[in-house]
């Protein structure tokens, strides 16, 4: 299965960016090698959610899965 450049780009931008914040996580959660204020845990986690997000929509249109359609209840 052949891609575009363009969405091979995204994907793995996507993906990068996503194992990044979640070694950060890893680092915090399971290691125990950094230690975190309240806020600072709370933007890691957001961070490491927003890149899961964006992987996660990457790998979907990579494989050719549309967009969920929009949900009155969101």
């Amino acid at each position: 299965m052949k891609v575009s450049d363009e969405r091979r780009h995204v994907y793995l931008r996507a993906y990068e960016d996503w194992q990044k914040q979640l070694l950060a996580l890893h680092e915090v959660l399971l290691d125990g090698t950094r230690m975190l204020a309240g806020d600072q845990m709370k933007g890691l986690l957001n961070r490491e959610a927003r890149a899961k997000e964006r992987y996660d929509r990457a790998r979907q249109e990579l494989l050719g899965i549309p967009p969920p359609a929009d949900s009155p209840f969101d």
